[in-house]
């Protein structure tokens, strides 16, 4: 299946999200190419990183899971690159 690399950017406004969106992405872990998390205390908010190299699907179905979770938001950026 191809696979694509991509840029996750995550937005954590309710901290009892945290644990659910951490488990997520140990579940993803496999795809994972490395992530940042920004603590942003005078805003009260985490800002997330995660770059994946992973199939389409897979991206799709992981972004959708961490986006359905309360009080956090995330958009996917996909790169033109791709490998078999």
């Amino acid at each position: 299946m191809q696979r694509r690399v991509a840029l996750i950017a995550i937005i954590v406004e309710e901290p009892d999200s945290v644990a659910e969106l951490n488990s997520i992405l140990h579940e993803y872990a496999a795809y994972v190419i490395g992530r940042m998390g920004i603590p942003y205390r005078e805003r009260d908010i985490s800002i997330i990183s995660v770059a994946v190299d992973a199939p389409q699907d897979t991206i799709s179905t992981m972004a959708g899971r961490i986006g359905a979770l309360a009080g956090v938001s995330c958009k996917t950026a996909f790169s033109s690159v791709t490998s078999e």
